[in-house]
């Protein structure tokens, strides 16, 4: 075993892997694999343990936090479940187990309308440089999210880019790599290189969509497939370019509808991607059957990939009248029966052995008291803090365990 290690070790002398030279005597061999037994005998730290080295978690705890620079430009205030002031979200958030950070990308979001800009519509490759080298410089993992539209990339919007819309399906598709690989190569520059990458928002049903709308350019019809199977190639070939160690995601919400879900699985089983990425809301998809379901097709016909919950929630006050599943008998309206779902939730992901993300949508919304100076024009109440009080839920550290 250990002519093992140390034939491994001796086969990455340079570069990135100089940490293997865990006593510093610009050798690699038998004297570095002792000294690393002996600290795992002794049950110390990795003694090469430092800012060079990349730890990838066995399971990734976190949420989308895309707002968070809005709010705190706000001024808004972030207390704790004991209400003391926080001084920083993230680093609370990774002190709670949380050890990954989700950030959305727009292409030009200046050319959103109002409402989606109202709605959390505002970040540019700036706005998410900033964001995520923040992130990285907190030690957790960075999930790039490319929306490869100027406002939301969803189901039952998938729009193309003003400044993409009269481009021909090859110049379109030579653009999504472009634009994908010179993102990445500026996120890298500013020490905010992506760990995983999602090459789409939700895209069930494709993604770029005709300007002018239609079916014939949705991946579920006729025609469709070739097309969309075209542009994640492009997406995803520049993302093995420039961040060749990062995971890549493919994401959609078609957790209630399982024959639709293996079929697209099926169909983009071709492409070169990592991660079966899931959006599982309880209001919108039911409590647990239908997820477990799902969960149980996607680790019977693709055992070789992960499975990360890309999107999650429940509310803590307030719940819409419109929403599909009104849960509140089981799990109350509140702070403490949003714990008690996440709690379940974890539970039930657990059982899944290829379950390995779980990511809270929109934690950090908290819109009381910020008039005039309010990030979104209406509140959301399916975030981690409270609207009124400012204050955490515990569900934080129940998302924080999933980690564990």
């Amino acid at each position: 075993m250990l002519i093992a290690l140390v034939a491994s070790a001796q086969s990455y002398r340079a570069g990135k892997y100089r940490h293997l030279d865990v006593n510093y005597d610009g050798h690699i061999n038998v004297a570095d694999v002792n000294t690393i037994l002996n600290a795992i005998l002794e049950g110390h730290e990795d003694p090469a343990e430092g800012e060079d080295d990349i730890v990838i978690p066995d399971y990734y705890a976190g949420g989308d936090i895309s707002l968070l620079p809005s709010y705190e430009a706000s001024g808004v205030n972030y207390y704790d479940t004991n209400n003391v002031f926080i001084a920083d979200v993230i680093a609370y958030l990774k002190a709670n187990g949380w050890n990954s950070m989700r950030v959305r990308l727009f292409v030009n979001p200046e050319n959103a309308t109002a409402e989606a800009v109202g709605e959390g519509v505002r970040q540019d490759l700036e706005y998410v440089k900033s964001l995520g080298a923040r992130i990285k410089a907190a030690g957790l993992q960075f999930v790039l999210d490319f929306h490869y539209s100027d406002t939301w990339a969803d189901p039952v919007a998938q729009t193309t880019p003003a400044a993409w819309a009269s481009l021909s399906d090859s110049q379109l598709a030579t653009q999504v790599y472009e634009y994908t690989r010179d993102c990445l190569a500026v996120l890298k520059a500013a020490d905010a290189e992506p760990d995983l990458i999602q090459t789409g928002n939700e895209v069930s049903y494709g993604m770029c969509w005709a300007p002018e709308g239609g079916t014939a350019v949705k991946a579920v019809d006729s025609g469709g497939w070739s097309r969309f199977l075209n542009l994640e190639r492009q997406a995803i070939k520049a993302c093995r370019e420039v961040c060749p160690d990062a995971k890549i995601i493919l994401h959609t919400e078609l957790v209630r509808n399982r024959s639709l879900l293996k079929s697209y699985y099926q169909n983009v089983d071709e492409l070169d991607y990592d991660i079966i990425g899931l959006s599982y809301y309880p209001y919108y998809h039911g409590l647990f059957d239908a997820l477990n379901g799902a969960l149980d097709d996607m680790e019977s016909a693709h055992p070789d990939k992960d499975i990360m919950i890309m999107e999650t929630g429940y509310f803590h006050a307030w719940q819409p009248s419109d929403v599909k599943y009104d849960l509140s008998a089981t799990y109350p309206i509140s702070q403490d029966g949003q714990k008690q779902y996440t709690d379940a939730l974890v539970a039930q992901l657990k059982a899944h052995k290829n379950v390995k993300g779980l990511f809270w949508w929109f934690p950090e919304a908290n819109d009381g008291g910020l008039w005039p100076n309010q990030v979104r024009t209406d509140w959301y109440n399916a975030g981690l803090w409270d609207n009124q009080t400012h204050k955490a839920s515990p569900a934080i550290a129940s998302v924080g365990d999933f980690a564990k």
